[in-house]
This record gives C-alpha cells, structure tokens and sequence, in this order.
C-alpha cells in the first residue's frame, strides 16, 4: 500500500510522514525526489519540473511496486503532484500493478504557508525559499481536483503527529 501525501511545501508533508511511519509498522518513505534527481544526471534539468519527465512518473511507479515486491509494507510518499494528469498517471500505473494507494492532501491557508516557509529552518537559500513561495498559485489553481481526488486534512491548527494519527485511523 502506498500513502500519498500531496500538498504545497509548508503544509507538513515531510514531518506528517516522519510520524506516520513511526505508527504504521513496516512502513517506510519512499522519496520519488530522489528519482527526479536521477533523471538529471541522464536526461538534463527539466526546463519547469522533473515531473514533466514521462520517464520520472514510470519510474516512481515501478520503482514504489518493484520495493514494495522486495519489503512489502506501506510505502510514505511526500510529493507534491499539482498536475492532474500525471497524478492520474502514476495513480493508473499503481493501480495496473496492484497497488493501493490513499492520497492525502494536506492543506492549509496561504496566510499559514507562507509564514511557514518565510520561517522554516532547514538551510536553503533564499532563491529556494522564494521558489517554494511562487508556487502558491500553481497549488491554488489545483485544488478544485485535488479536493475531488484526495481525502484532505487541514493542517493550519493540526500538529503533525495528530495529523500522521487522523491518517492511520484512515487506513487502519
């Protein structure tokens, strides 16, 4: 099984799954990140995204069946996908191989986001931070889909190991 937790940077992914795993026996992250950066080194730095690679959205299927074949579990995936048809397409080749999959968005206002990114501390440069603030819109013009496609928990007044509790109640 896999759990998805989709949502804009700030919204509490990483830390969501960091205490989801710690509740889910033999789960584990699956960081599809990791495949993007691969593609870098054969296929060259995508003009807007690596997600746009076709080959980055197969592999982040082949590569969640071939170690859930291997180790079995959950798998904790914390990526942000705001295009609906590659959500459709990993989504697709999950459920062709067998994988079950609960897509979660974790949400919360742009107020709250952008307070959470202006003060995160994780060392990155302030290009970085500015690169995770221009994507606001682009995660705004997808939530209409991303309502109608994943189960959504706000997360503005939520801590995170309540949030990672509310999420294995759901698939317990």
């Amino acid at each position: 099984m896999i759990v998805w937790l989709n949502g804009t940077f700030g919204a509490g992914k990483t830390t969501t799954a960091q205490e989801l795993v710690s509740r889910i026996s033999g789960s584990r992250v699956l960081d599809t990140e990791k495949v993007g950066e691969m593609l870098w080194h054969v296929l060259g730095v995508p003009e807007r995204d690596f997600q746009d690679f076709r080959a980055w959205r197969g592999l982040v299927v082949e590569t969640a069946r071939q170690v859930l074949d291997e180790v079995g579990g959950t798998l904790v995936v914390t990526q942000t996908v705001l295009r609906r048809e590659y959500w459709q397409e990993i989504h697709a080749g999950l459920a062709a191989a067998g994988v079950p999959v609960h897509h979660v968005l974790l949400h919360t206002d742009r107020d709250t986001l952008v307070h959470r990114i202006e003060t995160d501390t994780k060392e990155e440069s302030a290009g970085a931070r500015q690169w995770r603030l221009d994507h606001l819109a682009a995660y705004e013009e997808a939530l209409p889909w991303l309502r109608q496609e994943a189960r959504v928990i706000d997360t503005t007044r939520i801590p995170p190991a309540r949030v990672a509790e509310i999420v294995a109640d759901d698939i317990a």
